[in-house]
């Protein structure tokens, strides 16, 4: 039987408890404080910081992408896109993987509790010579004086208790469980910033359709009108009204539109396979119909606000600082090596030598078991990890100042582009009106039999030339601007989060003092 069986049970529950309200509430942790790295940031945009609207207020972090775009065909690709686009999934996977380390890692602050209990039956040879349990044989042999070697030892026991408990006085697995907490809110970020990719993938491929549409549609009716006239040249000539030169000129241009349009095509196609690709399944076919180039969305610039904005708005950045912070716990937890470790073994139960006594008052037991560990010689192993601790918190550092410079030179480069493009824009629209124009002109001459039809194909090959770039010029401008919409952060407030949260954030802060 248990030495402690004989102790008081009020003694022992104080004990248990004690040892149980130590390791919890032990709660210091030798992380370096955290000041977050002076951003390499200017204090504004370098050039067309004014592009967006002064009317409009609100930020692109604080606008969804469903009311960022309003062609209802591209939204419900969007749709389709979040929830069946592979890459996301595999985003929400890693971010349940890192829900599953956090809790495995939370759960070492505790003791693990578990109940046990059964008997045991040993019986010794012959030549041991004595009994494992002197005076326990039974009646019949100690009358008949044969030999108590051969009565078995029995024994009964059952309790609960903990093995093995470390509690935590220098908060090495509190440094641990906040590394956890940090890398599962990296994961988050990870996925906020796939949504935007994803969203922004899907809206530019459909806007370099719309494009592609447009020209295809250019393509058909060029060469629907280049075909009448062929048709009509081929009339005059076998009438003696023009001659072969006009001819063989009238047909090259229909060559040049028949190719224009069969890889006009070709490029459609491909622009439908990338979308599919990019929303995870085929293209549905009862979308809502497409709105014209140019009415994909409802605004028409975005206020960039001020750098430093970027550091709390675009999931990179935010993942990157969660990485750091990460960094910074696992120094904790290197700096806590250095210390002792107390760790705890403790149980309450029962146990006796006779089965009809097991769940009596006198064969409860208690025990208590208190370990300390203090490391002597480590051989520069507590060391080395401190020191590669450090060295990855370094490397994060200047992983997260990258990223907020690469952060930072994308939407300066966005919105340097945005005044170009804006103005590139209505020199083209002036162009095509221009060469319509002059085509028009040419062909009534032509028409007249004042001007030779070499004029009329210059003409109508510059139309068409103007038609292609203005074209051009309005999916670049549009795809700048949904650019500009990511870069800055927005588009990821709507179904970025998996049902279930991935780190109770509550108990697990982040600190940022800077």
């Amino acid at each position: 039987m248990s030495a402690f069986s004989s102790s008081p049970r009020p003694l022992r529950f104080r004990a248990l408890s004690l040892a149980l309200a130590t390791g919890v509430l032990s709660g210091c942790t030798m992380i370096p404080k955290y000041k977050r790295p002076a951003p390499p940031l200017a204090t504004s945009w370098p050039a067309y910081q004014n592009t967006g609207n002064p009317k409009l207020q609100q930020a692109a972090y604080d606008i969804g992408w469903n009311d960022f775009f309003t062609d209802p065909r591209l939204k419900a690709l969007i749709a389709i896109a979040i929830r069946e686009n592979r890459d996301l999934r595999v985003a929400a996977a890693n971010i349940a993987e890192a829900q599953g380390q956090y809790d495995v890692q939370h759960a070492g602050l505790f003791p693990t509790i578990s109940a046990s209990g059964g008997p045991m039956y040993q019986a010794p040879s012959d030549a041991a010579g004595l009994s494992f349990a002197p005076g326990l044989g039974s009646e019949s042999s100690e009358k008949s004086g044969m030999s108590l070697a051969r009565d078995p030892f029995r024994y009964y026991q059952g309790g609960i208790g903990f093995s093995s408990y470390e509690i935590d006085l220098f908060g090495r697995i509190r440094s641990l469980t906040r590394e956890s907490a940090e890398k599962a809110l990296s994961e988050q970020a990870n996925l906020r910033g796939m949504l935007i990719s994803i969203v922004s993938q899907v809206a530019t491929a459909y806007v370099t359709w719309l494009g592609d549409k447009e020209t295809l549609a250019v393509a058909d009716n060029t060469l629907t009108t280049q075909q009448e006239t062929l048709n009509l040249t081929r009339e005059k000539y076998n009438h003696g009204e023009a001659n072969l030169l006009t001819v063989r000129q009238a047909e090259t241009q229909v060559q040049q539109s028949a190719a224009l349009r069969a890889d006009s095509r070709r490029k459609v196609a491909q622009d439908e396979n990338l979308i599919a690709l990019l929303i995870g399944a085929p293209i549905p076919a009862n979308l809502p119909p497409p709105q014209p180039l140019g009415q994909q969305t409802i605004l028409a610039d975005l206020p960039a606000g001020v750098p430093s904005d970027l550091l709390t708005r675009r999931p990179d950045i935010v993942g990157a600082e969660h990485d750091l912070l990460a960094a910074q716990a696992d120094i904790g937890a290197a700096r806590a090596a250095f210390f002792p470790r107390l760790t705890l073994t403790a149980n309450d139960g029962i146990s006796s030598l006779q089965f009809h006594q097991l769940f009596t008052s006198a064969a409860t037991t208690w025990g208590l078991n208190p370990q300390l560990q203090i490391p002597l010689w480590t051989w520069g192993m507590n060391s080395g990890n401190l020191k590669a601790s450090k060295a990855r918190r370094d490397g994060k550092i200047a992983s997260y100042e990258k990223t907020v410079q690469s952060a930072f030179r994308e939407v300066a480069d966005a919105l340097a582009a945005r005044e170009a493009y804006l103005d590139e824009k209505k020199q083209v629209d002036d162009l095509v009106t221009s060469s319509a124009d002059a085509f028009r002109l040419a062909k009534m001459r032509y028409d007249a039999g004042t001007d030779s039809y070499l004029t009329t194909l210059d003409s109508q090959r510059s139309y068409l030339q103007a038609q292609q770039v203005q074209i051009m010029v309005a999916v670049s401008n549009y795809q700048n601007l949904i650019t500009i919409y990511r870069a800055l952060g927005g588009g990821w407030k709507e179904h970025t989060l998996p049902p279930k949260s991935p780190v109770p954030v509550a108990r697990q802060p982040v600190s940022q003092t800077g």
